[in-house]
């Protein structure tokens, strides 16, 4: 997951192997003041947020650090998203238990797993193979076996498993990737930045007559490198 900054103020699928309760507590306050305590309303996304253990996302030098309201790195320029905009982009994307989410941008596959905890089956692509192969790693060691992982190019999207309730896109693109949207079921809702210099967070929903389009906040993400 490629992380942002916010310009404004399955089958089996859990945290195993919990952490102590300070880190635990940790958790609960995360959600408490830096999502609850803001905008974020969903009770299943609240949830999810206090679940999935952010801490076995993050390099052990750092695990200190995971529930502190601001990204981290990871290895390879990349980074573990503000848990703020981990939870915004989860809502946006209006989960039901059972649906086919794509998800571009697996990082450390934080975001898949708190998609899974919603019920998901998740398809999620990261173009960089290191991350990638750790990501997987990761969440099948914590049991989220609803997530599948693919190293490849996210523009390009995952064909075989379309067409998708949702997909969560975690790097901005100059402009929408049209292979996204044929991927996207009648219904769906694509959350992605989009923009260079300026970028904005954008909930779209395909419909019969195309997409309707909402702008939801000013953000921050890396470029979504691939493509053509």
């Amino acid at each position: 997951m490629i992380a942002p900054w916010v310009l404004v103020g399955l089958a089996a699928c859990g945290g195993s192997g919990d952490p102590a309760p300070d880190v635990a507590t940790a958790r609960a306050r995360m959600v408490q003041d830096q999502i609850a305590g803001r905008d974020i309303k969903d009770a299943r996304v609240l949830q999810a947020m206090r679940t999935v253990p952010r801490h076995e996302f993050v390099p052990s030098g750092q695990k200190l650090e995971a529930y502190e309201d601001r990204p981290l790195p990871i290895g390879h320029g990349q980074t573990i998203s503000q848990p703020y905009i981990v939870a915004l982009m989860t809502e946006l994307a209006a989960i039901k238990p059972g649906d086919r989410v794509l998800e571009i941008g697996t990082g450390s596959g934080y975001q898949a797993a708190v998609l899974a905890e919603l019920g998901a089956d998740v398809y999620s692509i990261e173009i960089v193979e290191p991350l990638a192969t750790r990501a997987r790693e990761t969440l099948r060691r914590l049991g989220y076996d609803r997530v599948q992982v693919r190293h490849g190019d996210g523009y390009r999207g995952w064909p075989q498993a379309a067409p998708f309730a949702a997909i969560v896109v975690t790097a901005a693109p100059p402009a929408v990737p049209s292979a996204l949207v044929e991927q996207l079921a009648q219904g769906g809702r694509l959350v992605i930045p989009v923009g260079s210099a300026d970028q904005e967070l954008k909930l779209m929903v395909k419909t019969r007559s195309g997409l309707e389009t909402r702008s939801v906040v000013p953000v921050r993400f890396v470029p979504m490198v691939g493509g053509p």
